[in-house]
């Protein structure tokens, strides 16, 4: 069968191969002879950003297609939850106390990576931002059940490795944070939130207002830890200010332990489209 998707045109990567070979002059050295798209300084110019933009989109899309991985389940939590094993290091007693979630997020991810090893690892694939804590929980518990999971890492002034429990094919990095955003939710059929700092608040709520304002398919959104929730975010309040509806905080349940969050999403039944909010767009 005929490749449609081959070009007569000699490729890009032999071309910029043959420019590296090319004999060493004044012109040959000037950084106006490179190859635009192999040029960093040039890639790197605030006039390119638009550029960058796009590839940042592109690169995780295009991999994630080629792997074939349709559908994912997004872990959202903080980087300094420590394992159990190591709660005695922790800052502060209540970080020890909320150890219990990493165990709780490693098991999730276990549990889920169990089913989408059942579809080929095409389907219910774990994804994290790809650091410590709950994200190196989730990761692990995916690993432990032999399948694949995803890690979208950003670069920050202090360093952030990989953990090592994501699959090295799937470790990917970002400089833009809304790119990123966009590559946690485009895939997602369920979003866990284990409890955590600014990130995972940023996280949380830019997720909410998406699916609030029916520019996101809703999904089973999960919050790990009531009391958690509860004493750092007063949700009630928002409704009685009038400043959300009653009905938004029907958009997420809070859950205890890994087995409860498996059950909801197994037992997940979209809602009917709101009419509350007169003139919302509905998801397409």
């Amino acid at each position: 069968m005929h490749d449609h998707r081959h070009s007569p045109f000699r490729d890009a990567l032999t071309d910029r191969r043959t420019a590296d070979e090319v004999s060493r002059t004044p012109q040959t050295e000037s950084p106006a002879y490179r190859l635009a798209f192999a040029d960093e300084d040039f890639l790197c110019r605030d006039e390119l950003r638009p550029v960058r933009l796009q590839l940042e989109l592109l690169k995780p899309q295009m991999l994630l297609d080629e792997r074939q991985v349709d559908t994912t389940v997004v872990l959202f939590g903080g980087a300094r939850i420590p394992a159990p094993a190591n709660k005695d290091q922790a800052r502060t007693q209540t970080l020890a106390d909320l150890a219990q979630y990493y165990e709780e997020a490693r098991e999730f991810s276990r549990l889920m990576t169990e089913k989408s090893v059942e579809t080929g690892c095409r389907d219910f694939v774990i994804t994290t931002g790809g650091g410590p804590g709950v994200m190196e929980a989730g990761n692990r518990g995916a690993a432990e059940a032999g399948g694949i999971s995803i890690g979208l890492n950003i670069v920050l002034p202090h360093e952030q490795a990989p953990n090592s429990y994501v699959t090295p094919e799937l470790s990917f990095n970002f400089h833009y944070f809304a790119i990123r955003k966009m590559h946690f939710l485009m895939r997602a059929r369920a979003v866990c939130v284990f409890p955590g700092g600014f990130g995972t608040l940023d996280e949380l709520f830019e997720s909410l207002t998406l699916i609030q304002t029916g520019r996101m398919e809703r999904v089973p959104f999960l919050l790990f830890g009531r009391d958690f929730w509860e004493r750092i975010i007063n949700w009630e309040a928002l409704a009685d200010a009038g400043t959300i509806s009653d009905e938004d905080l029907d958009l997420f349940r809070f859950v205890e332990t890994a087995q409860e969050a498996v059950e909801l999403i197994e037992g997940w039944e979209p809602a009917p489209p709101r009419e509350d909010i007169p003139g919302r767009p509905q998801a397409r």
